[in-house]
């Protein structure tokens, strides 16, 4: 079915809009995956606050230069699909590599767009091998609260130390009165 002039200009606006409030944003050539998994694959990036989507290359193309991002043109030659992380940028990052690793074929990461520069698939895989945001404010909060339960440890050690020597002082003239 074609494309009306203004059908085109409403796809441009939202792929620059996705873009532009997206912290990153992947692309993924995807060929001969079923409907079914496709779904399975929305599904799970909408539980992490992502969002796929199928758009024109060449649509794609002209929002990526009119946000100011440049490089995506070599990336944009087959079926891509488009995936736009909008809370977490680990996130997508993550369900793609692992959706990719259990379906073995069919959906191959190309590149990826963080703070407005072109990352490549490596880089997305690096992006992937990070720890979600949850254990990264873990491992934050607990280098934080460290420090205090070692000062904790030390004071609880020190008073540990006086009843100790109080009862050996205690002992010592008890056996001194016998």
């Amino acid at each position: 079915m074609p494309t009306t002039k203004a059908q085109k200009q409403a796809m441009l606006a939202e792929m620059k809009e996705k873009i532009q409030n997206s912290q990153v944003t992947i692309l993924a050539e995807y060929r001969g995956i079923s409907v079914a998994k496709i779904t399975d694959l929305r599904t799970r990036l909408r539980k992490a606050g992502c969002e796929m989507k199928v758009a024109k290359n060449t649509i794609a193309g002209l929002a990526a230069k009119e946000v100011g991002i440049d490089g995506l043109e070599d990336y944009l030659k087959n079926p891509i699909v488009f995936t736009f992380g909008l809370e977490d940028p680990v996130a997508p990052a993550k369900i793609l590599s692992d959706f990719a690793r259990e379906i073995k074929q069919g959906l191959d990461i190309k590149a990826g767009v963080l703070e407005g520069k072109v990352i490549d698939a490596n880089g997305v895989k690096a992006l992937a091998d990070l720890p979600s945001r949850e254990v990264l404010l873990a491992k934050v909060l607990g280098g934080m609260q460290a420090p205090m339960y070692g000062f904790a440890g030390v004071l609880a050690a020190n008073l540990r130390n006086l009843v100790y020597v109080v009862d050996q002082i205690r002992q010592q003239k008890e056996g001194q009165a016998s």
